[in-house]
């Protein structure tokens, strides 16, 4: 089964690469040989003569009409022919200079996509003819080709090579632990050198190489202090594109950084089942990060009475100010605590803009804290978290209350794409869906996770992103929920995520790669439209994403694909004995 697009229809949203045949790529370059410019000229020419030919003519003849008091609509055939001359040269020269109004009557619908048999020829992969690809690099904003400036700006910074020798002094200290490996940074001012040299006091260390861990081509100097302490090198790690996804309206190719097989191509059909019912939509049902310290007194009742004051509505906004003057995004929600004996768990939560906002929560966390010290001078501060929050584990106060963001996607996929994209029927999807994600995940004692693999999706585009990977744990808690509708016939499905925690600053979304795949979905950086906007549609990625994967996965399952589809693109068929050394 594959899908086409019907030939009047373009997609320009924002496109990698231009594909030109070899005459359209010297008009690319600028570089076209003499008679084909004289012949793109002479064309232009004769349609603008047209236009103004056709235009001219035709007020004269109108004119005429009106002197004689003959009726406008009564016509000749010449005037019929310059008529629509008119419109022909008109439309050229629209087309020709790219007027977006243009471009966009030919843009594809969700209904301008036609299905075709598997065995059909037209499915058939074409043979190259004479094509080039020649990439562009292009704006996220407005989709148009950046400048060779704008570019030239873009490019990484040109690698440089050391001579590990000169350095051998340092390298034999590292060994011998006079210098310590994680002062080389701040005593060699250079972050590279930094990693070359701890590098080779590793392998010297431990006798064990290295080779094959890159150590070229990263900028070390961008995650000095904030991402990772002592670098050897990076991991490499593919990314994948899928989609477009139709969500809300907008398109979005959606980057995957994953080693699994079969799991971009099966959200990607996924995403293409959407794309063709009218595409998904999701709401935002909270946004507020979490922390939950824990402090001790030297009673329960002692404990019972700071619960009252801080739950107490009248108390809330003086707690609010003390809170939010840590920072300018971080506004306190709500308070709620949990009592054990004489320990009591404060569970603070706060909006945080487009940062994830872990540290901008802590920091609020502790200026209450500190505040409420004057009043209770026996409050002993255990800790800054008290696992109430609750980061990076499994926990029912999450999947119950939410945590960053809580969002729910939907979407009506229709039978016929059911059966002929997906290789099933909606009676299966949803006994299978019973089945499988509800009564076995309860079977299970699952927590959070009623669904077929929410965190495959959620895990590829968390590293795409640059965001905290272990935070996969509770934003993958999910809910697949399938609903036959309109007498059987067609499938709505859902996904309902309360926790999914991105952001759009800070950590790891600052590093080149990271941030490339932010920019492909629109989303790098702060919203300059509303303070947490990108860090909020970053969130409905996801879960459209999901719903995606959910839908493709358990189609694959209900038709009795999944082992076969994964030993065809999930195993290597390289010869692993032939490439050990």
């Amino acid at each position: 089964m594959t899908v086409h697009k019907r030939s009047p229809a373009k997609q320009h949203l924002h496109p990698p690469l231009k594909q030109l045949t070899f005459g359209r790529l010297l008009k690319q370059n600028d570089q076209q040989k003499p008679n084909e410019s004289l012949a793109h000229y002479l064309t232009n020419g004769l349609f603008f003569t047209i236009f103004f030919s056709a235009m001219y003519f035709l007020l004269l003849q109108w004119r005429e009409k009106i002197r004689t008091a003959t009726s406008l609509h009564v016509v000749n055939f010449s005037e019929i022919a310059a008529v629509v001359a008119l419109f022909a040269s008109f439309f050229y020269i629209l087309c020709f200079f790219g007027i977006d109004f243009v471009k966009s009557i030919f843009r594809p619908s969700p209904g301008s996509w036609v299905i075709k048999d598997d065995n059909s020829e037209e499915d058939k992969p074409l043979k190259p003819c004479g094509q080039v690809l020649i990439p562009r690099v292009y704006d996220h904003v407005s989709s148009s080709p950046l400048s060779d400036m704008e570019v030239e700006k873009r490019k990484p910074p040109p690698t440089t090579e050391y001579n590990l020798e000169e350095h051998d002094d340092i390298v034999k200290q590292v060994v011998a632990g006079s210098i310590p490996s994680y002062a080389l940074e701040s005593k060699l001012g250079d972050c590279k050198l930094a990693a070359a040299i701890r590098r080779e006091a590793l392998e010297r260390i431990t006798g064990k190489s290295l080779t094959g861990m890159p150590l070229e081509g990263f900028d070390y100097e961008s995650i000095l202090g904030q991402c990772c302490e002592m670098p050897v090198g990076y991991i490499q790690i593919p990314v994948g594109i899928a989609g477009p996804l139709l969500l809300n309206g907008a398109e979005f190719s959606v980057p995957m950084a994953t080693t699994e097989g079969c799991l971009v191509a099966s959200t990607n059909r996924g995403c293409k089942a959407i794309y063709m019912s009218g595409g998904a939509t999701c709401m935002l049902l909270k946004d507020g990060m979490t922390r939950a310290p824990v402090v001790r007194f030297s009673s329960a009742k002692r404990a019972a009475e700071l619960r009252a004051f801080l739950e107490d509505p009248e108390n809330f906004d003086t707690l609010a100010v003390v809170f939010n003057k840590s920072s300018r995004f971080g506004k306190l929600q709500s308070i709620k605590c949990a009592i054990a004996g004489k320990n009591i768990y404060i569970r603070f939560c706060c909006s945080t803009g487009d940062a994830m906002g872990m540290n901008m929560v802590s920091k609020g966390v502790q200026n209450v804290l500190d505040y409420l010290q004057t009043d209770y001078p026996d409050m002993d501060v255990m800790g800054i978290s008290g696992n109430y929050c609750s980061d990076k584990k499994p926990a029912a106060v999450n999947w119950i209350e939410g945590r960053g963001k809580s969002v729910v996607c939907e979407a009506l996929i229709n039978d016929e794409v059911v059966r002929k994209v997906l290789k099933t029927n909606v009676a299966s999807l949803v006994e299978l869906n019973m089945l499988k994600n509800l009564t076995g995940s309860a079977m299970a004692g699952a927590l959070g996770g009623f669904n077929a693999h929410a965190s495959n999706i959620v895990a590829a585009i968390y590293i795409a992103t640059g965001q905290d990977p272990a935070q996969n744990v509770e934003s993958s808690h999910c809910i697949t929920m399938m609903e036959a509708i309109n007498n059987g016939k067609d499938l709505h499905i859902s996904v309902t995520m309360p926790s999914i925690e991105v952001g759009t600053v800070g950590g790891g979304t600052q590093l080149a790669s990271q941030a490339a795949c932010l920019n492909l979905l629109g989303v790098k950086g702060a919203s300059k439209e509303e303070p947490g906007l990108n860090s909020r549609v970053l969130a409905t990625i996801v879960a459209g994403s999901v719903l995606a994967g959910e839908l493709s996965l358990m189609s694959a399952i209900s038709a009795g694909q999944l082992v076969k589809s994964h030993m065809k693109y999930n195993r290597s068929s390289k010869d692993m004995t032939k490439l050990v050394t």
